[in-house]
């Protein structure tokens, strides 16, 4: 159990396979979703300042690159590449990047839920480190296997979260003010009810101020 709220200055991120050849394996999620929630995950990641490990097969194999809209999200974040272990641990580069981020918490996402992401969680937790599996920023080939992994990971200690939770406890509150535009505007660019109502309200207080004829 998370002794205490995550935060910006004692967690990294690690995102794990977020691969255009996934699109068309997983169901758990729509594509729409898994998109916007791990682009809202990277630039979270920027805002705060937080340690970012992103890690993918190569371009050439049967999975791909990165969604573009991630790579796009991600800037100068370099990529670790690995040559097909499952479990991301098994390949120095990728350990060597986590440890080099001097954070023993980590807030993970990955596809799939119950390979990639499943495999390297629980080698993370029996390594010392405390995870926070990011789960709408993850899916599975079904609802079902998406669910199971998620039951096995919190069996072994790994702590299920969603990029909003990770948003807001990074931001503690409106009166960080360093952070509260970005965090706000990171709501309205990847939360739609929240943008809907931010319309809203914008255009109620439009026409009340205008003078009635």
């Amino acid at each position: 159990m998370a002794r205490q709220h995550v935060s910006g200055e004692d967690s990294a991120i690690v995102l794990v396979d977020h691969a255009v050849g996934f699109a068309n394996l997983y169901r758990s999620h729509t594509v729409g979703e898994n998109i916007n929630n791990v682009v809202a995950l990277a630039e979270l990641a920027k805002v705060y300042s937080v340690p970012l490990v992103v890690t993918n097969g190569p371009d050439e194999a049967p999975t791909g690159p990165l969604y573009p809209a991630l790579q796009q999200a991600l800037g100068d974040t370099k990529t670790v590449v690995r040559s097909g272990a499952f479990d991301c641990f098994d390949e120095p580069q990728f350990a060597a990047a986590v440890e080099a981020t001097g954070r023993r918490r980590l807030v993970m996402a990955g596809l799939m839920t119950e390979g990639c992401l499943l495999q390297t969680a629980l080698t993370a937790v029996s390594l010392g480190y405390e995870v926070f599996a990011v789960l709408d920023a993850s899916a599975g080939e079904t609802p079902e296997t998406h669910q199971l992994a998620i039951q096995r990971m919190i069996q072994a200690g790994v702590i299920p979260t969603t990029w909003l939770s990770i948003a807001s406890e990074y931001q503690r509150t409106w009166a960080n003010e360093a952070t509260a535009a970005s965090f706000g505007k990171l709501i309205f660019d990847h939360v739609g009810p929240f943008a809907a109502q931010g319309a809203l309200t914008a255009n109620v207080q439009k026409h009340a101020a205008q003078p009635s004829s």
